[in-house]
């Protein structure tokens, strides 16, 4: 590279969670090289870094296949505009964040008409839990993938995907957020259960009834107890008057900063499979996991899914230590069962917790690195590589 010439990174994120990967990545990349340039797409917290970004996130970031096919001429008008920009400015690399169904169309336009221009994907698909097919696929247009969990690089190399380096999950950077500090450890004696029915409206209302009766059975059993239920900010009001008729009072917290707190001082939790799942595990809280779907996409899952757990944690052990209750099994009794003694103490509780501190050796960094300097530094190796 020139002495003059500043390194242009191109970075397209297309939902809140890839914005905030991005901004921390546009930071670690300042950090690295005070010169670098930045274009692209991006959130509040990517344009507060300093990205001028084509378009808001919000004409983007729709989920689901209404909501997306009501979109669906602004989806494919802004997927050409972002590739256009991308094509006319070469920038030294391409960072898609996550977002496939956004970022894998832009990546795949640019390779065709520049094949010059390096292609890094951070986040992968989740190619090994279903679709294993899109890992061989992704070999023609993605150069190298950032992975945010231990196990993907090799579930890549099986399947035949793009190289690939795990550069560690955001979550390992939040110990103080997840862990209780000496003076907050006591906490965790109380009987104080944690509720996580989920971030989707369906889910919440296909989870919520059974988690109460849970909770009714789990009473009768051990006795009182204190229950917290973080809600985001689009559901609280909802799940407040869901929870109204309850066996016990239901604690509704807003806001990261009680969510944190009552992760920090829970004995256990009773959570919806999903990415909390992982925050569970690293804060070291025993969990009982269920999940709920209707028929139709129950039949699709048991079709198309190809691991024995959707538990992360488990994934990341390699064996079922989180009990997990799907569908017919997800019901009252189980999930109360299950519960006791991970609230009493024993066997169950101590084994969990354990499996937990591996889970937390397994996705440090080697160095203690944070993962946006390990991401930073393979984009800056494509960038010198192409320049």
């Amino acid at each position: 590279m020139s002495g003059h010439a500043r390194t242009n990174i191109f970075i397209v994120a297309g939902e809140e969670s890839g914005d905030q990967l991005g901004y921390k990545l546009m930071r670690a990349l300042r950090a690295k090289e005070p010169g670098v340039q930045f274009s692209g797409v991006g959130g509040k917290a990517m344009t507060q870094e300093g990205l001028a970004s084509l378009f808001a996130l919000d004409d983007i970031a729709v989920m689901g296949f209404l909501p997306v096919f009501a979109r669906l001429p602004l989806l494919l008008k802004r997927i050409a505009q972002t590739a256009e920009a991308i094509l006319a400015q070469k920038p030294d690399v391409l960072v898609i964040i996550d977002s496939p169904d956004f970022t894998h169309r832009v990546a795949r336009i640019v390779r065709k008409a520049n094949p010059n221009i390096p292609i890094i994907n951070y986040v992968s698909p989740t190619v090994w839990a279903w679709r294993p097919g899109r890992a061989k696929k992704m070999r023609a247009y993605v150069d190298h993938l950032l992975a945010l969990l231990p196990f993907e690089p090799r579930a890549h190399e099986e399947l035949g995907g793009p190289p690939c380096t795990y550069v560690g999950h955001p979550l390992i950077e939040r110990d103080a957020d997840l862990r209780p500090n000496d003076a907050e450890i006591l906490e965790r004696a109380k009987p104080r259960l944690l509720i996580l029915p989920g971030s989707r409206r369906s889910e919440v209302a296909r989870l919520l009834p059974i988690f109460r009766d849970a909770i009714a059975l789990l009473v009768n059993r051990i006795g009182p107890i204190e229950v917290m239920l973080p809600a985001v900010d689009r559901l609280a009001d909802d799940i407040t008057r869901q929870t109204r008729d309850w066996p016990v009072p239901v604690h509704i917290l807003r806001g990261e900063a009680d969510k944190w707190r009552a992760f920090r001082s829970a004995r256990a939790a009773l959570a919806a499979s999903g990415t909390v799942t992982l925050e569970l595990a690293l804060a070291q809280i025993p969990m009982v996991t269920a999940y709920k779907v209707n028929v139709v996409e129950a039949a699709i899952a048991r079709r198309v899914v190809r691991v024995s757990s959707v538990i992360l944690p488990n994934i990341i052990l390699g064996e079922n230590i989180v009990p997990e209750f799907l569908q017919e099994t997800c019901n009252p009794k189980n999930l109360s069962e299950a519960l006791i003694p991970l609230m009493q103490g024993g066997e169950e509780r101590a084994t969990q917790i354990e499996a937990f501190h591996r889970v937390d050796e397994l996705m440090r960094l080697a160095d203690h690195e944070a993962p946006s300097e390990k991401a930073a530094e393979i984009v800056l190796s494509y960038a010198k590589h192409r320049a």
